[in-house]
């Protein structure tokens, strides 16, 4: 059945992977059962939008899927069973009318409750509008009583303005007007409970709430599965899957980081406890370069997902120090009695061996069909060549989500599921697939000098006297989809 999606309008590239992640999650489709490659939802668009409109049409098989799509999304404002649009509300009438009654008399019984809320998008409506409008909805025989407050039915009138009066928002041709009842919606309460500025222990990268609600749902986070954290830090990202009921696992090359923190109330722990959650089964300080589990440990985690250090906030490391990668001094051992307040001296790690290190870690330890999910980053520069992801023969990339932080550089959340078995031979192709990689992609990243091409400064280039270029188009215009 074919419900009308509307999203926040906000994060546009990360909105349909979200529903379509959590269609994952919820069973929506058959295929994964029989081991087959994810399948993809069927969308379409309203009459007259752009594709960066938050209005949708989404084919899901049933309303319980749709209601817990919408509930645990964090990007779905609501997800309606459509019973009219049209460009005037005389159309809408005659839409609404046509509408076959089997579907709209259960939700309009004596016995039951309602409330009509009216919305808009591009334009802002007064009380006394909205009034007009609801009581222009005569035609529709509700028999229930208005009850503002949890009725049992919620149904909305959402009015969308066009392209005269865009603001700078999705450009819109015609005016459109749907009506439905309200399926569900998400709950955005988490992200002002969850913000970083109430957090107790936090650190340089810890990333945004929203952020880590969204990874947790493309990684399908649930009560059961087991996640993982390769480059946990403070927490932040297993704090969002934690909240979902998900099993959390973590580790960090900084020592003091996930065993000291700030003190024994101020640190990794103190962030679960924090909110009520659950603690994470284990952290370690260990080496994404050198991962600690035995030869014969494979596929325990159900998903991987993590933020690199790809060298803007904070650049990469790993064990060894310059003198002994070099060879200078030979391997030692520290003495029992120095153990405790030991730190291990470390080196540069560069973000194309940061990421061949991760696909390595995600082949062994992931499940089959387990998902691996983490940021990329990507230089917005007008010379640079066509962005390269990096690839694995045991992955498919289903859904890139591009977030540009500023004009300089970007990053790309990528969503993999593993869908062949770790073998040798498979090492040894992802082995000649990362030269390739490494080959086609741009220098900074070869470098691993990101930092600098990010900060490095930009001659300003001053528009000559009566340019009419740079003359500012009073009539607005749509900002673009990174938003």
């Amino acid at each position: 059945m074919w419900y009308l999606c509307v999203f926040y309008h906000r994060l546009l590239d990360y909105r349909k992977p979200e529903v379509e992640s959590l269609a994952h999650l919820f069973g929506a489709f058959e295929d994964e059962q029989n081991g087959d490659v994810p399948s993809q939802l069927q969308w379409k668009l309203p009459i007259h939008h752009h594709p960066d409109s938050p209005f949708h049409f989404v084919n899901l098989p049933s309303e319980q899927v749709a209601r817990s799509i919408a509930n645990r999304s964090i990007l779905v404002k609501g997800m309606y069973e459509l019973w009219g649009e049209g460009g005037s509300y005389e159309e809408l009438k005659d839409s609404v009318l046509s509408y076959p009654d089997e579907r709209k008399l259960p939700y309009l019984e004596a016995g039951s409750t309602f409330k009509i809320t009216v919305d808009s998008f591009g334009k802002v409506m007064s009380l006394n509008e909205q009034k007009e409008l609801i009581q222009g909805l005569a035609y529709i025989p509700f028999k229930g009583q208005v009850k503002l407050k949890n009725p049992d039915h919620n149904f909305w009138l959402i009015e969308i303005d066009n392209y005269g009066r865009n603001n700078g928002l999705p450009p819109i041709v015609q005016r459109r007007i749907f009506f439905g009842r309200e399926v569900g919606g998400a709950d955005r309460k988490l992200i002002p409970t969850y913000q970083l500025k109430s957090r107790t222990y936090l650190g340089p990268t810890a990333m945004d709430a929203e952020m880590a609600f969204l990874m947790a749902n493309q990684a399908l986070a649930t009560s059961g599965k087991l996640i993982y954290d390769p480059f946990v830090g403070t927490g932040s990202i297993l704090v969002g899957a934690a909240h979902f009921g998900a099993l959390t696992m973590g580790a960090d090359i900084d020592i003091r980081v996930v065993r000291d923190g700030r003190g024994p109330n101020c640190n990794v722990w103190s962030n679960f406890e924090q909110y009520g959650l659950p603690m994470p089964v284990g952290l370690l300080r260990a080496d994404n370069n050198r991962p600690p589990w035995r030869s014969g440990l494979k596929e325990i985690f159900d998903a991987i997902i993590c933020d690199p250090p790809y060298g803007v906030r904070a650049g990469g490391r790993k064990s060894g120090g310059r003198k002994l990668l070099k060879g200078a001094v030979e391997p030692y051992v520290v003495p029992d009695d120095k153990r405790t307040d030991h730190i291990p001296s470390t080196a540069p790690y560069s973000l194309v061996e940061c990421v061949h290190d991760l696909l390595d870690l995600a082949a062994k330890m992931l499940a089959m069909r387990g998902r691996l999910v983490f940021f990329y980053p990507v230089l917005r520069d007008d010379d640079c060549a066509e962005t390269h992801f990096p690839e694995h023969p045991c992955f498919k990339l289903i859904s890139s989500s591009e977030q540009i932080l500023s004009s300089r550089y970007s990053r790309v959340l990528l969503t993999m599921v593993k869908v062949g078995a770790y073998t040798k031979e498979i090492a040894e192709a992802a082995r000649l697939k990362h030269l390739e990689f490494r080959e086609n992609h741009v220098k900074w990243l070869q470098d691993g000098n990101l930092h600098s091409a990010v900060f490095s400064p930009i001659d300003a280039q001053l528009p000559e006297a009566g340019d009419s270029k740079f003359i500012k188009d009073p009539k607005p215009k749509y900002r673009g989809k990174y938003v």
